[in-house]
This record gives C-alpha cells, structure tokens and sequence, in this order.
C-alpha cells in the first residue's frame, strides 16, 4: 500500500530531539523553540512567531484576542476543517458560511461583502492546498468595515501573496505542524500577531495568562497572573523535531514539489479531454505542493475510484464534509443547497498520495492507476 501521507523523518531530527531530552529542559519556551523562531525569520521572513500547541490552539487564542463574544458573527468558508470555525463557536460567536470558489476551493471573495452584517467582527480566509486567497481583497474588505482579517493558513507554511509569506498578510495568521503538513513537529502549530500591542496579549494568553514570558526576559522581576490565558506552549522537544524539519526547508519544499509537479504534468491530457479538472494556482500566490487533488465529474466516480486504488494499493482520500451540512452546521440554520459550490465540489474531490520521500516508481504506480480508472470510467 502506497499510504497517503508520511512525515520525512531523519537522523537530524532525532539528533536535535535527543539534544532537547539531553538539556532537562523540556517544557516550552526552550532553547529549540527559540532557535525555531530564527529559522522562520531568516528562511520565511516571518516573525515574530509564537508557537502553540496546534494549529488549533493558535486559532482558538486568534478568537480570544479578537474579543469574540455571543453575538458576533464572523465569516468563514464552509469548506475547512472544524478548528477553523470551533475556535468562534467558542467564544460564542456565529458562524457565517461563505462558498468557495470551484476554480480554488477558496473562499469566493466576491460573496463575502454580501455577508456582511452589523455583527460581523471577524474573517477567517483558509488557504486550501497552500495556496492563498484574493487577500488584497479582504484587506479592503476588513479596512471598509472595522473587521479582523485572520488567516488560517494550516496548509500554508512557505506560500506566498504577491511575495508576502501566508499567515503575515491580515491581522493574524496561524500555522500547523501536524503530521500530516509539510513540516511536522506531530502535534503543533503556530500563531502569528501584526500588531504589538495584541502580540503582548497573546503572549500573557499563552503562558496561562501570567507575563511570565516578560520575566524570563528579565524585563521584570516577578510574574503574575493578568488575564486570562491556557497552557499553549508546545514542548521544546517537540520544537527540536520542528528545528530539524525546517533545517531541512529546501529538500522537503523540493522534493514535495518534484511529486506535484508530475502529478499536474502527467494528468494534462485527462484536464483537456474533461475527464478531470487540475488544481489551478492564480499567478498572484506561489503554493508549497502541500497536497495534490482531482476534481473528477461524479460524486460515484469519486467514491469508486478512492475504493478501486484501494484494492490497487494506493491510499487516496476525499476531504472535508462541508461543515454547513454537519450536524452542528444545521444547528446553526444551514442545510444543504446553500452552498451549491461548496457541497457539488467536495463530493468530487479526490486527495492522491504526497509526501516528501515519495519515489519515482511511487509516483509512477499512482500515476498509472488513476489513469487508467478515469479512461476506463
């Protein structure tokens, strides 16, 4: 079976865990999650950076900073993943669903001003596949209105806007290291705050609501409790196993970007005979080949294709069930028909394997069998 995600793991990163456990310094905030900002500075040019422990995590503080409360509503694709909207839902907060475009999966910018309201206090733009959103757009739309821009940019660590790294562009922006992304720490994520005066905030928020950040600084001589605040600080053994992943930044970009790029070449064929459609990358966002998927022309084909590569040994995925059709969507009011673009796309979408150490006759393998189920389909 040629499984559909696995983290590159080497000898680096067990160099640099085995260091952190050496140190006896385990807890956050370490020697490692300090050397991990730095490398996010020099290779990205992103900083400052907290790390938390998951994407989660960061986008759960993003509502508290934000000053989310019942009531407010803020705006959100329906097509992401449920930490996405959970971290409003909360906070109290309504989610307002906004369709996606079928050439992106974005959210579809032009059908955002529409949704908004008095109460909306929040945007929370996804960049699905590591490619990014009309963000000049949202800007406009966020200085129009007085409204937060927060991006979740999960899937996006090394993609960029118009040469702006994603996650730096709104007001906030958050990371994931999960095992599944790019660069995987197992279990972590990140936040990223614009403003100084809300980035002491998420520090204090951060370190159980103490400024004890400050303290190790040495910037004061005793810390204290100042707000409120949870323990999102990832350990630093789990920042050395982050350390390595981003020492190794280049080969893990390359490599995942050889495997996408013969995936898009080999299926151009298919695109021109309307047996697929590609992913289509817009010539303002540079993606980091975080994932590569089809869009074929039934929901059926999809669902039979996944269970026929499954009996040829390859593991291949649909992905989200649009969160407006959950059980928890349509508590909120939502059912299905709403989102006509949203819910025909998703039932068509299929995730193939990608992962950095994917061989040539992997990638062969998968190649050869999907087309020949779409030709024979």
């Amino acid at each position: 079976m040629i499984p559909f995600n696995l983290p590159s793991i080497t000898d680096i990163e067990k160099k640099y865990i085995a260091e952190a456990l050496a140190t006896n310094k385990l807890c956050g905030d370490g020697s490692f999650t300090k050397k991990v900002g730095a490398l996010f500075k020099d290779k990205l040019g992103v900083s400052p950076l907290l790390l938390t422990t998951s994407c989660t995590h960061a986008l759960d503080m993003t509502a508290i900073l934000a000053d989310l409360k019942p009531g407010d509503e803020v705006i959100v694709p329906s097509y992401t993943f449920v930490s996405t909207v959970n971290a409003a839902v909360l906070r109290g907060a309504h989610p307002v669903f906004c369709d996606v475009e079928s050439s992106t999966m974005n959210m579809d910018v032009s059908k955002v001003e529409a949704l908004i309201t008095e109460k909306t206090k929040a945007i929370y733009p996804v960049h699905y596949a590591g490619v990014s959103c009309d963000m000049d757009a949202l800007l406009a739309l966020g200085k129009k209105y007085n409204i937060a821009i927060i991006e979740d940019a999960a899937q996006a660590v090394g993609s960029t806007y118009k040469g702006k790294p994603c996650g730096t562009i709104g007001d906030m922006g958050c990371y994931s290291f999960h095992e599944t992304k790019n660069y995987a720490m197992g279990e972590g994520g990140a936040l990223i705050v614009k403003d100084p005066e809300t980035f002491k905030r998420a520090e204090i928020l951060r370190e159980k609501g103490t400024d004890r950040s400050q303290f190790i600084r040495g910037e004061i001589d005793k810390y204290t409790w100042q707000s409120i605040g949870s323990s999102f600080l990832p350990s630093d053994v789990l920042a050395a196993m982050l350390y390595g992943q981003m020492e190794r930044f280049e080969e893990i970009m390359d490599k995942r970007m050889s495997v996408w790029n013969r995936y898009h070449e080999a299926f151009a064929d298919l695109e021109k005979a309307g047996k697929v459609i590609r992913p289509f990358i817009p010539d303002y966002t540079t993606h980091n080949a975080h994932m590569y998927y089809l869009i074929l022309p039934t929901r059926k084909i999809r669902d039979t294709m996944i269970t026929t590569l499954r009996e040829e040994g390859v593991q291949s995925v649909f992905h989200y069930i649009p969160l407006h059709t959950s059980p928890m969507g349509q508590g909120f009011g939502y059912r299905e028909g709403s989102l006509p673009v949203t819910e025909e796309y998703a039932g068509r979408l299929i995730r193939l394997p990608m992962w950095a150490d994917l061989t040539d006759e992997n990638v062969s393998y998968v190649i050869d069998k999907v087309t020949k189920y779409i030709q024979e389909a």
